[in-house]
């Protein structure tokens, strides 16, 4: 059936024949209309009426094969009408007619430089389509033409491919946007996790920085208090011994007012022998001299304080070499050697 309603169009208009006329003597067939449309373009200035023509006649050439054709005084409307065609155009039509549902056929847009030429080809060369006459005689002429539906089939079957792989690809750009917001949370979650980690690892290393700190304040407390105590312990000493030369002073002032002199001798003895040992003072312990300095307590916290600045994340290394880039997992990192040494 295809190759038979291929022989039922017409080159120009690429339809079914619309009383098809027999162009004489290539036998070759045109629609009525078509022809007249070659023909007037062909004759421009022979004068019409009514489309027909009333000139003593004019000549044109076949579009399927060129041959130059002749016409009488009846112009087109002389050329016979081949009437075993249009039986076979109506028998194919009603064969159609009883296996399809007719379908309504939307008006088609009008060519631009043939107002009443419907657009009814595809020019394969410019890739626009056009209508008959620009086929025949106008800008199109020496182009390459196709039927207007199988362009449209082949351009429909094109463009639902061409859907197809845009869902597709739509499909698989929403998969890596999705792919995309769980990494951003992952990665938000894991950047908490891991700023939490670190927190909590300095604020153990101020807390053993805090426990070292008291027990090296708590060494220079003790033996502060040790020397506090030895020479409050002097100091007592010395102000008993002080206490008791002043009574000794006392006494020894009243004993010179004595006017008595067997009384004065009796007390005089005693007396000196006890000043004499009082001005002895051998037996009262003295500190050193820099006994009351602390400096042996110094500190020299450099090698620490270089430690923590040197305090980073771990490096990982994988195959012999260092990989900075690779992100953070939940592994729980060992303390550094600086922090070791911090510590220790």
């Amino acid at each position: 059936m295809d190759s038979l309603e291929k022989q039922l169009v017409c080159p120009i208009c690429l339809e079914m024949f619309t009383k098809p006329v027999v162009i004489l003597p290539c036998q070759h067939n045109l629609c009525r209309k078509c022809a007249n449309d070659v023909f007037q373009a062909s004759n421009p200035y022979l004068s019409t009426r009514s489309g027909s023509t009333v000139t003593s006649g004019g000549r044109f050439r076949c579009p399927s094969c060129r041959h130059e054709v002749v016409l009488d005084r009846h112009g087109v409307y002389g050329l016979q009408r081949n009437l075993l065609v249009e039986n076979i155009i109506d028998m194919y039509k009603q064969g159609n007619s009883s296996r399809q549902v007719p379908e309504v056929k939307q008006e088609q847009p009008m060519c631009d430089d043939h107002k009443e030429e419907r657009i009814n080809i595809y020019c394969v060369t410019c890739s626009v389509p056009t209508c008959s006459l620009c086929k025949v005689f106008g800008a199109h002429k020496d182009c390459e033409v196709a039927p207007l539906d199988n362009i449209f089939q082949t351009q429909k079957a094109e463009l639902s491919d061409c859907i197809s792989m845009l869902v597709g690809n739509n499909e698989r750009i929403q998969a890596i946007i999705s792919q995309l917001e769980e990494t951003c949370r992952a990665v938000d979650e894991n950047g908490r996790r891991q700023k939490s980690k670190v927190c909590e690892s300095f604020d153990h290393l101020f807390a053993l920085l805090e426990e070292r700190k008291g027990e090296l304040t708590l060494r220079i407390s003790c033996e502060q208090e040790e020397k506090l105590d030895y020479i409050r312990g002097l100091r007592r000493k010395h102000s008993g011994h002080l206490e008791n030369a002043a009574k000794l002073l006392e006494t020894a002032i009243q004993t010179l007012d004595e006017s008595e002199m067997a009384v004065f001798l009796q007390a005089t003895k005693p007396l000196l022998q006890k000043i004499v040992e009082s001005a002895d003072t051998s037996h009262l312990d003295k500190i050193q001299h820099g006994y009351e300095k602390m400096e042996h307590f110094r500190t020299n916290c450099e090698r620490q304080r270089r430690a923590l600045m040197n305090v980073d994340f771990i490096k990982r290394e994988q195959h012999g070499k260092s990989s900075p880039d690779r992100p953070i997992t939940d592994e729980t990192p060992q303390p550094s050697n600086h922090i070791q040494e911090l510590i220790g």
